[in-house]
């Protein structure tokens, strides 16, 4: 989905310093850098990006379409297409994903499940060097 199509702008920001005790819905992009207590979901209608980065604090539920966490969740996470975790990423509850790609020093502290119905990839065939 985000590989050929231009990401969602980030249209709403949570600044560091900051702290909101209640769920959030948001449409498109949305960055956290403060403290979040509550759950976090994008509308479902349009392509979405999460970024939690690495000053943010994130104790609830999170759904959108592309996560990107460098900071600290204490909740599941729910990524319906991409889940990047940053080196400074801290996760304490299970994740979802379709496709994931995790940086050393990432930590999770659940378990990675990934989303059902997905069909795989096929097997990666190394081509012969015979000439």
């Amino acid at each position: 989905m985000f590989s050929k199509k231009k990401q969602p702008p980030i249209k709403s920001l949570i600044a560091q310093c900051s702290q909101i005790d209640g769920n959030i819905r948001f449409c498109e992009g949305l960055r956290v850098d403060g403290t979040l207590v509550g759950n976090i979901s994008a509308r479902l209608d349009q392509a979405s990006i999460l970024v939690i980065s690495e000053t943010a604090t994130v104790t609830g539920e999170i759904h959108a379409d592309h996560i990107i966490i460098n900071g600290a969740v204490n909740g599941p996470v729910y990524a319906h297409v991409l889940l990047e975790l940053q080196p400074k990423a801290r996760i304490h509850g299970d994740v979802h994903y379709t496709a994931l790609e995790m940086h050393q020093g990432a930590m999770v502290a659940g378990q990675l499940r990934p989303v059902p119905g997905v069909e795989e990839k096929p097997t990666l065939k190394l081509a012969a060097n015979n000439s």
